[in-house]
């Protein structure tokens, strides 16, 4: 028998089956770089300014044309624009790119495919022209509906431009996801309280409600404002998985809330190691092939990605074959962000790795509590998800000893 050890030594496990792939598109820019963003953005510099919104097209189109030597002959099971604010561009874009999308790459029948928005550019026709366009989810950057909240992380929109924006998405779509942000400078557990109850109230299908964080290389990183304190933030948590609950959302992922039959299928694609192919300047992918996973990094300067593509050069900054260790870790780093875990099966089909390649740490988990697993199932137990950090790091690839 194949011990775990040579296992994860090996260079190469076999994939049986390659997973479900997804689109990612990255539209860089934004109105206004938020303090506490540390994504790939860049504000629009200058009154009257505009992102180069037909070069960019142009670049993203070549860039999938690109990438199809990895990905041919696969079918797209969600796609999904993200930034910035993709909202920003035209519906005319948006089209153009998903016509392109679906004559190089077919999609699935009835494939999800995402917007990203900001209250700031929400107008009633253009809305309706992205769903025209192929648009059947929206997922709007609301962060607070308390104006004071709205100034202090920096958005361009206020409370009644957030309401405006929801009122418009909902008579264009019938998928929507508004994203919330908690532990905000200042905050109190009742005003956090109203927050997810507004949310709640409004019918969406889906609602996202992160933490703030303080992320490198962000201005409220360098001059961090004074945030709730550790026990605060849980009991918001707790608050907002309560009342999320009594309106029918079900907490499926960490912060990821849905109704029935409405979780993100492209985010569950990631937190269950499916395959993403990420276009535009920054944008990160992850594809695997019978004998290899490989993840890649577009080059991030949007200018520079304009000048390459233009130039017919390769868009790739970085590239890295996972090893077994690597494969092992990635996929229990995602996957435990669910709530209902993962089928045992699955960690197989997509590392190529046994079960019993982690077993070790398996077992350590649940002596401590953190999850439950049997030969069917994984999953991370109330505890397990309250201390995840803890939970992931018994899964992290040892580093060997130097010699």
């Amino acid at each position: 028998m194949t011990s775990p050890a040579s296992i994860l030594g090996s260079q190469s496990p076999k994939l049986k089956s390659l997973p479900p792939l997804s689109l990612y598109v990255h539209i860089p820019w934004c109105l206004k770089k938020c303090p506490y963003c540390d994504f790939n953005s860049h504000a629009i510099r200058g009154e009257g300014s505009q992102a180069p919104e037909e070069e960019y097209v142009a670049a993203l189109i070549r860039d999938l044309e690109f990438a199809l030597q990895d990905v041919w002959g696969r079918r797209l099971s969600s796609v999904f624009f993200g930034g910035g604010t993709p909202s920003l561009f035209s519906a005319k874009a948006i089209d153009t790119i998903l016509t392109a999308v679906r004559t190089l790459l077919p999609l699935e029948h009835f494939a999800e495919v995402t917007l990203e928005a900001n209250p700031g550019t929400f107008e009633t026709q253009k809305f309706a022209d992205f769903r025209a366009a192929g648009i059947n989810r929206l997922s709007i950057g609301i962060q607070s509906f308390n104006a004071q909240h709205l100034k202090a992380l920096g958005r361009v929109h206020d409370d009644q431009e957030a309401h405006r924006a929801v009122d418009i998405a909902l008579k264009n779509f019938d998928n929507i996801n508004l994203d919330l942000m908690y532990a905000l400078p200042g905050q109190t557990l009742e005003e956090a309280q109203t927050d997810i109850e507004m949310a709640c109230s409004l019918g969406v299908t889906h609602i996202s409600a992160y933490h703030l964080t303080l992320e490198p290389n962000t201005l409220f990183y360098r001059f961090p404002p004074n945030l709730p304190d550790d026990e605060q933030a849980a009991a918001m948590q707790d608050m907002i998985e309560q009342i999320t609950v009594s309106h029918q959302y079900r907490n499926y992922e960490t912060s990821a809330f849905a109704r029935a039959g409405k979780e993100s299928r492209h985010n569950m694609n990631y937190w269950l190691f499916g395959d993403y192919l990420g276009i535009g300047a920054g944008a990160h992918s992850k594809i695997s092939f019978a004998d290899k996973i490989v993840r890649q990094m577009r080059t991030k300067q949007p200018k520079e990605y304009l000048a390459k593509a233009n130039a017919v050069e390769s868009l790739i900054q970085t590239q890295q074959i996972l090893t077994s260790a690597d494969r092992g870790f990635e996929f229990m780093m995602n996957a435990l962000r669910l709530t209902g875990g993962f089928e045992t099966a699955v960690f197989q089909e997509r590392t190529g790795l046994p079960i019993s390649a982690v077993q070790k740490q398996l077992d350590e988990a649940e002596q401590r509590g953190l999850l439950v697993h049997d030969n069917h199932r994984i999953k991370p137990t109330v505890l397990g998800k309250r201390f995840l950090n803890d939970l992931l790091q018994l899964f992290l690839p040892e580093t060997p000893n130097p010699e």
